[in-house]
């Protein structure tokens, strides 16, 4: 029958609004509000899954997205399907339809269960020493074929999709004065007084209605009102603020350096007919300047034999499902505990008809049962459970009870058809770790919690330790009016809430529960998703394992997509009984984000399809479009490789480019040169310390050549930089590395130079560069330049000028990556195309021409400029490079100077940069190609080195080729060979620079 599990009145529901849907191919009936969870057990549906290893029956534990068991696969087409959803988090919409996983050829009916059955055959690391051990030695052949396939087919939950998702992503930056983390009562208190205080508040939590667990609480009254009452009031006047911003459905997954926190929203998965115009699901990356986590605290289950048939459930989800959602999960439970909780549940479930069979509290007392025996249920003391019955749903338990011995005493069997448990509460402190918080271990409550922070934030009620509803309240409104007074507002008074009902809940169990079965035939779970027995917890001990990180791996417990939310404290208290230690000396496993899973489609926004490489253009790209211009790709960016006229072919129309450069004048796009501009007091001082080279002395309107090294002390970039002001330079990159240096240069301000006062900003696609070189540059660009004095001596080579060309603001460099007269002219990107035909008007009536990148890279090698990454591999230095002069002897330090000095670095046969000449004129040797030192070296020979680039020169009517050799300077005048498969190249070693060697050219 249709919701024979709701009860009469009650919950949060629309009851006036029923829902239809389907699981599993049955139509089934809930109504608006429902969770499907929910409406599932409002339905008498219970067996909701099977578990990933033994494929054991699993029905809903928790009512959160603590979830283990409950995962499903929600269908709306071919297209949207989405697998591994929590089902106590997947709203209930018309026409919903889902089906569980990781069974076949039916849920009930399922041949993995033979799995369980074998269970001895799959101990805790059984892969590690099945198939990496013994019986796979020499029988790789066997792993490939016949173990790996199997286990792949195995692996994982639900099926991934396999049609293109065709929803749309969105993402979106903010900023706050205070990000409150979670809505529950501590939440809402802590929203309400920053925003008291004047504070520009963002409050999110990822459950679809604000009020966390007072949305099942319906006895305690607050400052005289019903909780649902306080509630709705404080969430309409954070609502009616405008300096609010309030977020449900969001799930705060990440919290990293600076205070910035991800959130990902769930923006329309829960309508019937989403609307075309909103993204599915969107990204928040938040920049709080305070931060208050208030994300409460996860139930934890007890351990004990047989402790995951379906129907046994967390004894506070059992009473979320009844107060919130109007469902009995049962007709007749047994309620076991060592925590208040479970109380509080046996009050709810009387209240609304439901019957208790009997409460058993592992404890030896407890205040709180004396409500409970006043209602006439039984309530036994020192209790435990040794076993449970049923298949498909619990029917029944075994109890016990233990002596002040230890000893197990057999107790009676009990029918029920729902077991609830409540072991604790483990505070959710999985931000404030990320956060690179330190945590303590709270011997009252046997929990961690929030000890020493590392960042601008706070934690507040259960996430902090904090039990009972009015010091929850007041917590809260603390830790707002505490952030909003850090983050430059008055902090409010602090206020107390009058609340009527106490609830400060005790005790506790981390362990698992006594009982007097054989050990090794007892599978007594502690991760119900990934089938981690506490026999797999004390294997891992037994076997060598101390580390609580090691017996994670071992026993893969907590590495399921619950992230060990309500096995990881059981897992930690069974090892340490095992290992005979307190638990804070077992240590914690990392809290890794996301906190609850994240799907690629938020994490990738609009960067996918065409967006996901997407193409970068300079602004003078269409008119080299216009002229036939032929394009490569340049990391993202596309470049004018060359410009071919009346069907040129590459090589004809560079040797004409290269020809027109040299003898006249060339334009070039030099636009997608990273560009940074690095400001403040101490720039030059940050500038000292990333560069090989000085830049303190760097008079302004002067620029200089400049050398990254990483640690290692290996060249990963050059540029060139402009001191534009005693407190600004402007700084160039590669191409390619345009986003590496920025992110080294930000790496290192903030975590080893944090006192420095300089700011950072990307200004690649402000500045369209236009570069005119050669010896008719000057006389090009003259009629358009104003404020700049062009003369060679009032605007020599390596000078930085400001001023106008064609009219528009531009600093001007005279610098030359071709080795003629050379000015790169910086203008604002939205003038680029402009200015660049203007230029190019005055260049075709003096016979210039424009040239792409194959000419540029011909010209620089010409005179022997290396190119980082062709020149370069990741293992040259300065030295290597004949850089030596460049690096300062004076500085202090500077990033990569201690690796300079070590032996390797200094020895004589370290491969160096020189020029190679082919004997034959007309070979141009082929890139990559290795070097030795005899003819017909014989197979294995060790090579001298490789050649880096090689071209065809017009200028010399020969080939060129720059090489990195071994103690290649040594060998220079030195006769090597370039093994080919045709024959044997001879090349003459010659130093690296082929045109105007004297430098005369540049200085005109």
């Amino acid at each position: 029958m249709s919701n024979a599990y709701r009860t009469a009145s009650g919950g949060r529901i629309a009851r006036g609004r029923p829902v239809s849907f389907r699981f599993d191919g049955l139509t089934y009936q809930g109504f608006h509000g429902d969770t499907l969870a929910s409406a599932l057990l409002a339905n008498g549906v219970h067996l909701v899954a099977r578990s990933f290893k033994y494929h054991r029956p699993r029905g809903i534990l928790a009512a959160g997205s603590e979830e283990p068991n409950a995962l499903v696969t929600v269908r709306r087409d071919a297209a949207r399907v989405t697998p591994n959803l929590r089902a106590t988090q997947v709203e209930l919409y018309e026409g919903l339809e889902a089906e569980s996983q990781n069974r076949w050829p039916s849920l009930k009916n399922d041949v993995g269960a033979i799995n369980d059955r074998l269970s001895r055959l799959f101990p805790a690391g059984f892969y590690y020493k099945t198939f990496m051990g013994p019986l796979s030695m020499g029988a790789n052949k066997a792993w490939a074929t016949v173990y790996e396939p199997l286990i792949r087919r195995a692996a994982g939950l639900g099926r991934a999709p396999e049609l293109p998702d065709p929803d749309r992503y969105a993402s979106r930056y903010a900023h706050c004065d205070v990000l409150v983390i979670g809505a529950g009562a501590a939440g809402l208190a802590a929203a309400t007084a920053a925003a008291d205080a004047g504070a520009r508040v963002m409050v999110c939590d990822e459950q679809s209605a604000f009020g966390g667990a007072l949305l099942s609480e319906t006895q305690a009254t607050i400052d005289g009102k019903a909780a649902e009452a306080w509630v709705a009031e404080s969430v309409a006047a954070l609502g009616q603020n405008a300096r609010v911003r309030l977020l449900p459905r969001t799930t705060a997954f990440g919290y990293f350096h600076d205070n910035v926190v991800a959130l990902a929203e769930r923006v329309t998965d829960h309508l019937a007919q989403p609307s075309a115009d909103q993204p599915r699901e969107r990204l928040w990356q938040v920049f709080a300047k305070e931060v208050v986590i208030t994300t409460g605290a996860i139930e934890r289950p007890l351990v004990f034999p047989d402790n995951d048939r379906p129907g046994i459930m967390l004894a506070d989800a059992a009473r979320t499902y009844l107060e919130r959602y109007g469902v009995a999960c049962g007709r007749r439970a047994v309620i076991v505990g060592s925590h208040d909780t479970i109380y509080a549940t046996a009050l709810a479930l009387r209240r609304n008809g439901v019957g208790v069979a009997a409460v058993l509290d592992t404890r030896a007392a407890s205040v709180g049962a004396q409500a409970v025996q006043a209602a006439g249920i039984k309530v036994t003391f020192d209790a435990t459970v040794v076993g449970t019955m049923g298949r498909t749903r619990v029917s029944a338990v075994e109890t016990a009870t233990v002596s002040s011995e230890g000893r197990v005493i057999k107790g009676e069997r009990i029918s029920c058809d729902h077991v609830l448990m409540c072991g604790g509460w483990t505070p959710a402190v999985h931000l404030f770790s990320q956060s690179r918080g330190k945590l303590r271990f709270d011997e009252v409550t046997q929990a961690f919690l929030p000890g020493n922070s590392q960042a601008r934030e706070r934690s507040a009620g259960a996430c902090a330790g904090v039990f009972g509803l009015a010091t929850v309240i007041e917590s809260g409104f603390a830790a707002g009016s505490d952030a909003a007074g850090k983050a430059g507002y008055a902090s409010g008074s602090l206020r107390r809430a009058a609340v009527a009902k106490a609830s400060v809940l005790t005790g506790i169990a981390v362990s698992e529960l006594p009982h007097s079965r054989d050990a090794s035939a007892v599978k007594a779970f502690v991760d119900f998703q990934n089938d981690v027995t506490a026999k797999d917890i004390r294997l891992a001990v037994q076997e060598g394992f101390r580390s609580i990180e090691h017996v994670k791996r071992y026993t893969t417990t907590g590495m399921a997509t619950d992230q060990g939310k309500t096995s990881n404290m059981a897992a930690l208290g069974i090892a340490a009984t095992a290992l005979a230690k307190p638990i804070p000396a077992v240590g914690l496993t990392t809290f890794r984000m996301p906190y609850t899973p994240v799907t690629f489609g938020t994490i990738a926004g609009h960067s996918r399809g065409g967006l996901f490489d997407p193409v970068r253009r300079t602004p003078i790209d269409p008119w080299a479009q216009s002229q036939g211009a032929v394009f490569e790709d340049v990391g993202l960016w596309k470049r004018a490789r060359y410009f071919p006229r009346h069907g040129e072919a590459m090589h004809a129309a560079v040797n004409r480019e290269c020809v027109t450069v040299r003898s006249t004048a060339g334009l070039f796009d030099a636009s997608t040169l990273g560009k940074i501009e690095v400001v403040g007091s101490d720039a030059a001082q940050f500038l000292e310390r990333m560069y090989i080279n000085s830049w303190a002395g760097l008079a302004v309107g002067r620029c200089r050549y400049c050398v990254m090294l990483n640690e290692a002390g290996f060249v990963i970039d050059d540029g060139v930089i402009g001191r534009i002001a005693a407190d600004r330079f402007h700084v160039t990159t590669t191409t390619g590395g345009a986003a590496r240096v920025l992110h080294m240069m930000e790496d290192y301000l903030q975590t080893e130079w944090p006192e420095l006062r300089v700011s950072l900003t990307s200004t690649t696609e402000q500045w369209a560069v236009i570069a005119v070189q050669g010896p008719k540059a000057r006389e090009i660009i003259a009629p358009f330049v104003s404020a700049i004095d062009l003369a060679p001596d009032a605007f020599p080579h390596m000078a930085v000028r400001a001023g106008t060309v064609c009219g528009v603001e531009a600093r001007v460099f005279r610098v030359s990556f071709s080795g003629e007269l050379g000015f790169e002219i910086n203008v604002p990107a939205d003038y680029g195309r402009g200015v660049w035909e203007t230029l190019w008007r005055a260049a075709q009536a003096r016979g210039a021409c424009a040239y792409g990148t194959e000419a540029m890279h011909v010209l620089r090698a010409e005179k022997g400029f290396i190119i980082v990454g062709q020149e370069t591999d990741g293992t040259v230095t300065p030295h290597d490079l004949g850089m030596t002069p460049m690096i300062s002897k004076v500085k202090r330090d500077f990033v990569g100077k201690r690796s300079l000095v070590r032996p390797d670095m200094l020895k004589a046969d370290r491969k160096q940069l020189v020029g190679l000449a082919t004997r034959d004129a007309a070979v141009v040797l082929e890139e990559g190609a290795q070097i030795v030192a005899t003819a017909r070296a014989p197979t294995g020979t060790s090579a001298l080195g490789h050649v880096t680039s090689s071209y065809w020169s017009a200028a010399l009517g020969r080939s060129i080729a720059l090489a990195l050799v071994a103690g290649g300077r040594a060998r220079l005048g030195t006769t090597l060979y370039v093994p080919m498969p045709e024959a044997d190249v001879v090349v003459e070693v010659v130093a690296p620079v082929f045109v105007d060697a004297e430098g005369g050219r540049v200085h005109a």
